[in-house]
């Protein structure tokens, strides 16, 4: 499809033909800094207990686009900034977005751990996730979920044959039910372990926004929404080499993923660390983690050439490329979890199978997202407006 240009009476552009300036840049500055102080306000307006509307989850999303677009461009383009001043927002910015990303990152963690349980297991019935109540509620409720798990266990059909005779299934029906009896059990310790944390998260979160470091951040974004800290010679400098030099960062990292490796439907040595004692990250997914980084870095510093409201056409090939990514993130922390949970002090073998299975279904949900994340790669570049 046809590429859209830029309007010749952008702010961006000071006329038609002329390449993006440090002037463009401080207008992309400006617009995030407002979506930034306007997403504040809704958040403060539609509450933000532990009972907020969907209207409030939606603000602090929007809250942590802004600060990451803020972010990235300060670190792209840091030369034609005030190199003290980008310092110290930076962190504060990482700071802001990380916090509360937190919440959203378990739930969505929970429920596709429960899903793929469901979906290895075949079983029908798994305990409701429980409330910010229920997680915080100590000992006894952590009685009340291993009852919970028990009796669902126990409703749960066991598929494995009632006799040894001919027509006996074969010999993975045994393991599956296994798996059914321990995915009841192994989804509540899952559902306690990680709705604890989203409380928290949920918690470390208010006292965030209520906190004076926080306050100060606004603050600064709203000094930045008026008034850009560019250098004196910035305003007419190109920002185009500074976004090409994020390009080939961008490009340099992905030359030095295993892609080869990507290509095969089965990575055993992704599996061998999994589940062993050290609870360090995987070895493997710290390349990919900083290419979906270098990506974003990408992706923000075209908009701030071409804006990011209908301006900029979309790169369809950098778009099916992040999505595989965060697909590979989110594999990656579930099978995480799933390990974590299985080094839990005395659970049953069965709970144990049943997480040892998951964490390995997650680890191949991983290598399927870096086959998709090569697949796109290596697409021409497609645009659509």
């Amino acid at each position: 499809m046809a590429q859209r240009h830029l309007d010749p009476t952008d702010a961006r552009l000071s006329s038609v033909g002329t390449a993006p300036t440090g002037d463009a840049l401080a207008g992309y500055l400006r617009d995030q800094a407002t979506e930034f102080l306007r997403a504040l306000r809704l958040h403060r307006e539609t509450g933000s207990g532990a009972n907020g509307s969907e209207a409030s989850a939606e603000a602090a999303r929007a809250l942590r686009r802004s600060a990451r677009r803020i972010s990235a461009s300060l670190h792209t383009f840091q030369p034609l900034l005030d190199s003290d001043w980008c310092e110290s927002m930076r962190p504060e910015l990482a700071w802001v977005s990380g916090t509360l990303a937190m919440e959203h990152a378990y739930t969505a963690r929970l429920e596709r751990l429960l899903t793929a349980l469901h979906r290895l297991s075949g079983s029908t019935a798994f305990p409701a996730q429980a409330t910010g109540r229920d997680a915080t509620a100590g000992p006894r409720a952590d009685a009340d979920a291993s009852g919970r798990a028990a009796g669902a266990a126990s409703a749960l059909p066991n598929t494995a044959p009632r006799d040894a005779g001919p027509r006996t299934p074969p010999a993975a029906a045994p393991e599956r039910g296994n798996l059914t009896v321990g995915a009841a059990k192994a989804g509540a310790l899952l559902d306690r372990q990680l709705t604890l944390a989203r409380t928290r998260a949920h918690s470390t979160a208010l006292q965030a926004l209520g906190s004076s470091r926080f306050h100060a951040v606004a603050d600064k974004v709203a000094v930045l929404a008026s008034e850009v800290p560019l250098l004196t010679t910035a305003a007419a400098s190109d920002l185009r080499p500074h976004a090409t030099a994020a390009e080939e960062r961008l490009t340099d990292a992905v030359t030095a993923l295993p892609l080869v490796t990507a290509g095969n439907p089965y990575n055993a040595a992704a599996l061998v660390h999994g589940l062993s004692p050290d609870t360090v990250p995987h070895p493997q997914d710290a390349p990919w983690h900083q290419v979906r980084l270098l990506l974003r870095l990408h992706r923000y510093a075209r908009e701030a050439l071409t804006g990011p409201k209908g301006n900029a056409a979309v790169d369809l090939r950098l778009l099916s490329a992040g999505q595989a990514l965060n697909r590979h993130r989110d594999a990656s922390e579930a099978a995480a979890a799933a390990a974590q949970a299985a080094r839990t002090p005395r659970i049953a073998p069965a709970t144990a199978y049943a997480l040892g299975v998951l964490h390995a279904d997650q680890r191949h949900e991983v290598e399927a997202a870096r086959f998709a994340f090569q697949q796109a790669w290596q697409k021409e570049p497609v645009s659509a407006s």
